[in-house]
């Protein structure tokens, strides 16, 4: 896999997803009080087209000097990594609106165009480079996606040591050789080598954990050996390739004196004494000076999430042919859609009772009906542009062996609902902790949808408190999905987290008792609710009023409704009929003229094509002009 082809799948996406030239995430860095903002370039050449570009990670040198110039005309103070340092351990504070420069891949063009620029307005920068490309040799090439790239498009150390002892410039690793992607899965796709455990097609085998962490290590230590050997300093920082690592890959970095790391998550981050996952914006598209100040300047809390809730035992096929034909039309209809976010389901419900039988990732307690999940996530994320929340339940896992199924489950005097564990039991803790830990080891994704199986009855585990008007048993149930999302976090940092609520307990808030879920509590646990829309499910006789009804209820508890998603069903379930696309479309029209900001809708059937392609783009996109592609 190419480096720039592969740079490109992942973090365009990001860009694509939001309709903008940067890759931007809140809070809003043009207020004073939000921390450093860090920007992130790669490129800067005299002739970058101002559109089309073939690569999109490259900035004229016009457009560089104009955001210097912009920056400096309001306000933003240029900072160094020793400054941040020392800032986040006591020592002088950094000046209104901090700014950091940042400079990916160890392009020549650092020295040749971005350094003099540093020197004239003196600006300090942080260059980033893999070590393996410095001095290239020449007869060897990289795949750098638009051409390859030799020895004249990399630094030489002559050039870093000079620009280091400028005083100007400081050196970050960009690794030695992980730059690109490792085989990931039996199917073949490759995913960032930083957090992958690599797939041996000829063993048949994964990595193990101490493979993996010595094959991180060595190639650390490796990058920063080089750059002591040949600078004679060491590097404090370390920039992830494609903002992809996890605890333990900081953990290596900072034994190895990098205790300073940065990804591309947002847009600030305040100054604390721990720097790691410090945020930057990535700028792409050439951007003109008044682009970057719309960016700068933008509410992204503005920014509405359109999702569509996906069953990957759609896609599942035991022929491997058809299989991937599910996954191509999964694919284009995301492409032509346009949504923010796939809540892409993890685990296997071939029966539809709501539990897992089985899971779409390796994992330590129930069988793998497919290692897919992976496969499915990355070629969203790289090929249609969205942001993938994995989709698994909190409690509802059918463990294979009947007597510890049986022992570990609740118990219930009601029939109707769906098979749950006791999550107050200990080793049913632990089992669960497990799946979600395995999730986030074998899988990319960038949040959570938490199943709606996490509810409670009243007469159901006599062992928790009443419910009464602190929410105790709610409360507990929230204290474990976050003790899930911390497991997955070891391995994927930053994870969103939404969660299912059923409308009842909105509509009737005497009811929560009966499901232990409340909104309120919700909205402050997690990133969004995911509130269950659903009228038809909810058997009213009206839906457009009921949804009415339900918009003034939610505005009890979040009154911007910036946090709560409207989930739609797209079946009547009671007559396995589809709703009119027009009328979801009026219905979302009608939610979005009462201030709802956020909606999802489940089941999207990608195979049949229901809702139309037409109504769902009409209705989901977030593109600015959701029309046909010609």
């Amino acid at each position: 896999m190419d480096l720039k082809r592969f740079t490109t799948w992942l973090l365009l996406a990001l860009v694509a997803a939001c309709g903008t030239v940067f890759a931007a995430a809140p809070p809003e860095p043009d207020a004073a009080d939000n921390g450093l903002l860090v920007l992130s370039y790669h490129d800067i050449r005299d002739d970058v087209a101002t559109k089309g570009d073939p690569d999109a990670y490259a900035v004229s040198t016009q457009n560089f000097a104009a955001h210097l110039d912009w920056l400096s005309a309001h306000g933003y103070h240029p900072v160094s990594l020793s400054q941040l340092i020392a800032a986040s351990q006591g020592g002088a504070p950094l000046p209104p609106k901090p700014v950091l420069l940042t400079f990916d891949d160890g392009l020549r063009s650092v020295y040749s165009k971005v350094f003099p620029l540093l020197r004239a307005y003196n600006y300090p920068a942080l260059v980033a480079v893999i070590t393996d490309y410095v001095d290239l040799p020449a007869e060897r090439k990289v795949d750098y996606g638009y051409r390859p790239f030799t020895h004249d498009d990399f630094l030489t150390w002559d050039q870093i040591r000079e620009m280091q002892r400028s005083g100007l410039v400081e050196l970050a690793s960009h690794t030695d050789n992980l730059h690109h992607g490792v085989q990931s899965n039996p199917q073949g796709n490759s995913t960032p080598a930083v957090i992958t455990r690599a797939y041996d097609p000829a063993t048949q085998q994964y990595e193990t954990e101490a493979q993996y962490q010595a094959r991180l290590r060595a190639d650390l230590a490796l990058s920063v050996k080089r750059i002591q050997d040949n600078v004679g300093v060491s590097p404090k920082a370390i920039v992830w390739p494609y903002a992809a690592y996890n605890a333990m890959s900081n953990r290596i970095a900072e034994d190895l004196g990098m205790p300073v790391s940065f990804d591309l998550e947002g847009r600030s981050t305040p100054v604390t004494r721990d720097l790691h996952g410090l945020a930057r914006l990535l700028v792409t598209g050439n951007p003109a000076v008044t682009q970057l100040a719309y960016e700068l300047r933008r509410d992204v809390e503005r920014d509405g999430m359109r999702a569509l809730q996906i069953d990957l035992d759609a896609v599942y096929d035991t022929d491997p042919v058809q299989q991937a034909k599910n996954l191509d039309a999964l694919i284009d209809r995301v492409k032509k859609i346009g949504p923010t976010h796939v809540f892409l389901q993890a685990f296997a419900d071939p029966d539809g009772n709501g539990s897992a039988d089985a899971l779409y990732f390796p994992n330590r307690h129930l069988p793998m009906r497919a290692d897919l999940f992976n496969r499915v996530a990355w070629q969203l994320k790289t090929r249609a542009g969205v942001k993938v929340f994995a989709w698994l339940p909190v409690l509802g896992f059918e463990l294979k062996d009947p007597k510890i199924r049986s022992a570990l489950a609740i118990e219930s005097p009601e029939s109707d609902g769906i098979f749950r564990l006791d999550f107050t039991n200990p080793k049913v803790r632990h089992i669960i902790d497990d799946i979600y830990e395995d999730l986030a080891i074998n899988s990319y994704f960038e949040g959570l949808l938490f199943h709606d199986d996490a509810y409670l009855r009243d007469t159901e585990l006599a062992n928790l408190p009443q419910e009464g008007s602190d929410g105790a048993r709610t409360q507990a149930l929230i204290d474990f999905t976050l003790e899930l999302r911390n497991a997955a976090q070891r391995w994927r940092p930053k994870l969103a987290t939404v969660r299912n609520l059923y409308a009842q307990p909105v509509l009737q808030p005497q009811s929560a008792s009966w499901f232990a879920q409340r909104l309120d509590l919700f909205n402050k646990a997690y990133d969004h609710t995911a509130l269950m829309a659903m009228p038809w499910m909810e058997g009213s006789r009206n839906p457009e009023k009921w949804l009415d009804r339900l918009v003034v209820a939610v505005r009890a508890h979040d009154p911007q409704l910036s946090q709560t998603m409207f989930e739609l069903q797209t079946v009547d379930w009671r007559t396995q009929k589809p709703i009119p696309g027009d009328r979801l479309r009026a219905q979302i029209r009608r939610l979005q003229a009462q201030g709802v900001r956020h909606f999802a809708w489940y089941p999207d059937d990608f195979i049949a094509g229901r809702p139309s392609t037409q109504d769902a783009r009409a209705a989901m996109s977030a593109r600015t002009f959701p029309y046909e592609e010609k």
